[in-house]
């Protein structure tokens, strides 16, 4: 009986497998979609000759176009912008550990001090020394 469990049991992932590949299609059927995807790389492709010529339009010496200015100027806005929300983030939860640090040191202060209290109560005097007459 336990022979025929442990068969079972190996065959099983086997069976699944199969199953779930069954379903799938062959990789090296060509689709339509495809095809589409081809035309849209044309599209955002260009040629090597009209590449090298974007390179070459302007020159490093020579002054940059309004469009590339205000263009270079929006990425370093927006880089900026994307820095300060991150560090300003990371303060708050600096700060919010900080404070959950502070109020757990407080409360184990104060626990310690409330046993040390008790500990050392007689119950003849008040508990706090100051309260004493005599020392």
């Amino acid at each position: 009986m336990a022979g025929t469990h442990t068969v079972l049991l190996a065959l099983l992932p086997t069976v699944l497998i199969l199953i779930v590949l069954a379903g799938v299609e062959s990789a090296a059927v060509k689709d339509v979609k495809d095809r589409k995807a081809q035309g849209a790389s044309k599209r955002v492709f260009m040629p090597a000759s009209d590449a090298s010529n974007f390179f070459k339009r302007r020159g490093r010496r020579s002054p940059r176009t309004y469009e590339e200015y205000y263009a270079e100027q929006k990425m370093k806005i927006a880089a900026n912008e994307r820095r300060r929300e991150h560090l300003e983030e990371q303060t708050n939860e600096y700060e919010n550990y900080l404070e959950e640090e502070r109020d757990e040191q407080y409360e184990r202060t104060r626990e310690k001090n409330e046993q040390w209290r008790e500990f050392h109560y007689d119950g003849q005097y008040p508990r706090y020394p100051h309260h004493r007459q005599y020392v």
